[in-house]
């Protein structure tokens, strides 16, 4: 896809003319803006692109001291400011993979192109401890209830939770800081992305809560193993959205992102199954993002419970294990009709 580019002769007069930390965020904002790249893998504007790229690579915190902003620079990190710009732009390589770095639910976490960059507005749910169904043990959240997640008289502690679809294995590992006693199975069809959740655990200490299973959805688990809580952000792009796609997207891995013509070749199947590896008070949570029509459409009978989001974000729906046991002749009939 075309796109427009910098060229060698702006990135020098950059180093040449430009000193300060001030300088160079508002240099690459320019830039980004001008060269119209794409965002939406961890930022959602410009400045705070810039202000990552920018400041991470000069090893300094976003919270640093304002002051800071006007310290000079030295000649090899003007250069290599500008040589992460020049990939950012004319490669169209998303900011976390340059970086090797994405935050979700404020952790930081190593990524690569063997992953997608976290994003999902999942992490609102595990900040919220999915309030009021669950519960950490601890005082109520007060914001539980804004995601419109179902309701529970007893909030519980879940004992148990799945992740399928772990990717970089930021879910799991945040869900391990949101419910310290609860022991989480992490499931991922790649080797790589399981590679890269390896060292997200090990880097946060999880080891002992978390454990990282090789598996096409549930085939590999025990038939018997059932869980509080089930959670997952599985491939949903449908085949003419996996058309249309940014150049910066077809950087992550097609596995993790393209899922049929609807956007629910694995969604389907997870909510079939869902039933028996969930307990009596279980519950399930989805996202299927631009997918969410096409659900609506193939399963109109089932009242799925979609949530809302503070901080942005749709298509990401809760089910009950009841309701999962109660529905699971539509999502068989939906299966056989994919």
């Amino acid at each position: 896809m075309d796109h427009i580019t910098i060229d060698e002769y702006t990135l020098t007069e950059a180093v040449t003319h430009l000193q300060t930390i001030r300088d160079f965020i508002r240099f690459v904002v320019s830039s980004l803006r001008h060269c119209e790249v794409h965002l939406g893998q961890g930022t959602e504007d410009y400045f705070a692109e810039a202000s990552a790229l920018v400041m991470q690579t000069l090893s300094l915190d976003w919270s640093a001291d304002e002051q800071i902003l006007d310290s000079r620079l030295l000649p090899s990190e003007k250069q290599r400011i500008v040589e992460l710009l020049a990939q950012r732009i004319n490669a169209r390589v998303p900011l976390g993979y340059l970086l090797n770095l994405a935050y979700f639910c404020r952790q930081p976490f190593y990524v690569d192109e063997r992953v997608l960059i976290p994003r999902s507005p999942i992490g609102e749910l595990i900040d919220h401890r999915f309030a009021p169904y669950l519960t950490d043990g601890g005082v109520p959240d007060a914001q539980g209830g804004v995601n419109r997640l179902p309701h529970r008289d007893t909030p519980f502690v879940p004992e148990r939770i799945l992740d399928l679809c772990t990717g970089s294995g930021c879910i799991a590992v945040a869900l391990a800081y949101a419910f310290h006693d609860a022991m989480i199975d992490a499931v991922d069809l790649s080797r790589d992305a399981l590679s890269v959740a390896a060292i997200n655990v090990s880097h946060h200490f999880k080891d002992d809560q978390v454990s990282l299973i090789e598996s096409d959805l549930f085939d590999k688990l025990p038939a018997q193993q059932q869980y509080d809580l089930i959670v997952s952000n599985p491939p949903y792009v449908d085949a003419e959205d996996m058309a249309d796609l940014p150049d910066e997207f077809r950087h992550e891995p097609e596995l993790a992102l393209a899922a049929g013509r609807d956007g629910l070749d694995l969604v389907k199947r997870i909510l079939f199954q869902a039933a028996d590896y969930l307990t009596e008070r279980g519950l399930l949570v989805i996202e299927v993002g631009n997918s969410e029509w096409a659900l609506r459409q193939s399963l109109h009978r089932v009242p799925f419970q979609w949530l809302q989001f503070q901080k942005g974000g749709n298509g990401i729906f809760a089910l009950t294990a009841e309701q999962c046991r109660q529905y699971r002749d539509e999502f068989q009939r939906a299966l056989e009709a994919q």
